[in-house]
């Protein structure tokens, strides 16, 4: 999938499923519930134990789309893309991360707060800004700033949640990502895979209406 379709599938879907824990089994299983509820594109972050054979294994899923998460530096982005990974998440900007994406041919979605930092990092070529983390304001800081800079594919990936993931879209995020709300940590304590198959349902109902 080259990055005008990735650009194409996240505009569709509006949310990904964003998983950090400590344990690998469990990541695997709590991924799938999240499938199961309806999730089309998902990201490991790199600090998963067994990261990138959990992106090897899960990017031979059916209409599923992988991504890795927390990536901070070209290494990372060369063996995660190697795995499998179509996309490239980072919770800061670093242009030669952005430049490893771009020419593996994946889209970028590095962490920003503020239009100066998404600006440089349209400016440096990524697909997305990430905003990171999300102001207690988020909606309406989101769209203060697509107001002079509209051109921006802007996706919050902190402070959304299944109750206002549609406010966000309203101020025009580009798409949502869900993190703890949808793999909240008694859910994986509990290894309650039903509960997270549940809630991922109704954060894409959330997201996508």
């Amino acid at each position: 999938m080259g990055i005008p379709q990735f650009i194409e599938l996240l505009g569709r879907e509006k949310a990904t499923a964003i998983l950090r824990t400590d344990d690998q089994g469990k990541a695997a299983l709590a991924m799938q519930a999240a499938i199961r509820g309806g999730f089309k594109i998902i990201e490991f972050t790199l600090t998963v134990p067994g990261v990138y054979e959990l992106i090897q294994d899960f990017s031979k899923h059916d209409d599923v789309v992988v991504g890795a998460g927390t990536v901070l530096d070209t290494d990372q982005a060369y063996k995660a893309v190697a795995a499998g990974a179509q996309f490239l998440v980072s919770p800061v900007v670093d242009a030669a991360v952005v430049d490893a994406a771009n020419e593996l041919g994946v889209a970028s979605m590095p962490g920003t707060h503020t239009a100066t930092e998404m600006y440089r990092a349209h400016q440096a070529g990524a697909t997305f800004c990430k905003l990171f983390p999300a102001p207690h304001n988020g909606p309406a800081y989101l769209k203060a700033i697509l107001g002079p800079l509209p051109f921006l594919k802007i996706v919050p990936t902190s402070g959304v949640d299944q109750f206002n993931a549609g406010e966000w879209i309203a101020a025009g995020a580009f798409g949502v990502g869900f993190v703890a709300p949808l793999f909240e940590p008694g859910f994986m304590a509990d290894s309650n895979w039903d509960a997270i198959e549940q809630r991922a349902v109704e954060c894409l109902r959330a997201a996508q209406s």
